[in-house]
């Protein structure tokens, strides 16, 4: 129990540190109370507008006194009538009745409580996206300024994590961004196929509604399609049950899983250049890496990006789970789970985007180290062009290929065996037999000779694909973000 006076200690209580330490104030409130109690009240204004409008008994006094109280409420007197009744929207259909006495008598007429819990639901997720896309679409803007800058410099590739060809910094940025480009349409996607749910009453007959109309099914008809448009949805779903289909769910956060996978590989090849000392994400001046070790350059927000989209990733089989456990028309099993899963995947989603943003927009890259990285590699690599070229200059495919097979060895034992660095082309200057083409060694082993169409790929990748997706993003792209911790 809580010692006397903690009850209203907010550090006396678990509070989700999605909420208290990293979400944007705009993700938090769209899974707010007050937004949700404040749009319900706004359905229940929609739903009376629209019955008015089809000849229904309710007066302009009562829509006026609705709509004078939408964001008048009493959350305590709520809270009461929920201990007492348990169950959450009739205990702020009482709230609301309470502030408007003159509409309480048809306030939630015809409807059922999926009527505001679902359509609810819909709107928050539909917002949610709305606040998703432009952060998306900042992150892959930040990054496309980033590949055109390092478009020509050349890296060292890494298949398996080995030493592989050649690539550029900014080609293997374009791989970033290519699986942000996916995620992005997916989001579009899935925003813009929700529907809403609509006016359906309790088992998506609309039985209330045909009586209330008494039997017009064109009024009926009318009356979900007027609902639908006031709560800026095009479509509802024609078909339901008590409430929307579950499956909607999964569709919803299969999307945000997969943004997660990009983000966690993406903030994963950065933690692993860090450790190679080529690129570092933004590391403030006052910033402490480790409390023991002063001297460390910890990739924390990569870190935490890693971490959360684990978490982004599991929550998928929230709702896969429950709508494969729905009986029939409905069953309530769904309620606490979809409490915590739909608003904790956008909390998540909308986090690792802001920490990703900030990453882009401070990567720091250290082309010497780049460099000497190649030179390391490099010259196993042009074994292929200095045997063509000392082909070009007469000599025999087949001894060429033997004394270099020789050389590159004992290269090789000096860099694993005794620690050294690769002397290689050293071994081949030294060696009488490559005289012909000694002059050439340097052409031979100009990095930019071995990164193929990389730069090129960029350049067409950027014009044709990634600038014009970020087009209707434009009056969002905002400036730098900053992080609270």
């Amino acid at each position: 129990m809580a010692a006397p006076g903690e009850a209203q200690d907010v550090m006396a209580r678990y509070r989700s540190p999605l909420v208290s330490r990293y979400a944007s104030a705009e993700m938090a409130y769209n899974f707010s109370e007050r937004k949700k109690f404040s749009t319900w009240r706004r359905l229940w204004l929609y739903l009376a507008q629209a019955e008015k409008s089809l000849g229904l008994s309710i007066t302009d006094e009562q829509i006026q006194e609705m709509e004078a109280n939408l964001d008048n409420i009493d959350f305590k007197m709520a809270a009461e009538e929920e201990k007492k009744l348990r169950h959450d929207v009739m205990a702020h259909v009482h709230t609301f009745a309470h502030c408007c006495p003159k509409a309480a008598a048809i306030i939630h007429l015809g409807a059922t409580s999926c009527y505001v819990g679902d359509n609810t639901d819909l709107i928050v997720l539909r917002d949610g996206f709305d606040l998703l896309l432009p952060k998306l679409a900042r992150v892959i803007s930040r990054l496309a300024d980033f590949a055109e800058k390092y478009a020509d410099m050349p890296a060292l590739g890494f298949t398996h994590y080995q030493p592989a060809q050649l690539t550029t910094v900014g080609k293997r940025c374009c791989l970033w961004i290519q699986d942000l480009c996916m995620d992005l349409q997916s989001l579009e996607r899935a925003r813009d196929d929700l529907r809403f749910r609509g006016v359906k009453g309790t088992t998506g007959t609309q039985a209330s509604f045909l009586q209330l109309f008494e039997g017009d099914h064109s009024k009926v008809e009318e009356l979900d399609r007027l609902v639908t448009e006031k709560a800026g949805f095009k479509r509802a779903y024609m078909v339901t049950g008590q409430t929307y289909s579950r499956k909607v769910d999964i569709g919803v956060l299969a999307v945000l899983a997969s943004l997660g996978a990009s983000i966690h590989k993406i903030c994963t090849d950065i933690r692993l250049l860090a450790n190679l000392k080529e690129i570092e994400e933004p590391f403030e001046k006052d910033q402490i890496g480790s409390s023991a070790m002063p001297y460390k350059r910890n990739p924390m927000r990569s870190e935490r990006c890693c971490s959360l989209a684990r978490h982004l990733m599991t929550l998928v089989m929230d709702p896969l789970q429950t709508a494969a456990v729905q009986w029939f028309e409905r069953t309530l099993d769904d309620s606490a789970n979809r409490r915590v899963c739909l608003a904790e995947a956008f909390l998540t989603a909308d986090i690792i985007l802001s920490t990703l943003q900030n990453i882009s927009e401070g990567l720091v890259v250290y082309p010497k180290v780049i460099e000497r990285r190649i030179r390391q590699e490099l010259p196993f690599m042009a074994t292929e062009n200095i045997i063509m070229a000392m082909v070009k200059a007469g000599g025999n495919r087949q001894d060429c290929h033997e004394k270099i097979r020789v050389l590159s060895q004992q290269a090789a034992t000096v860099v694993k065996q005794e620690g050294g660095d690769n002397d290689f082309i050293a071994r081949v200057r030294a060696d009488p037999y490559f005289s012909p083409i000694h002059r050439q060694l340097e052409s031979l082993l100009d990095p930019s000779s071995f990164t193929g169409r990389a730069p090129q790929q960029v350049a067409k990748f950027l014009k044709e694909e990634v600038r014009p997706a970020l087009i209707p993003y434009q009056s969002k792209m905002g400036g730098k973000v900053e992080l609270a911790l």
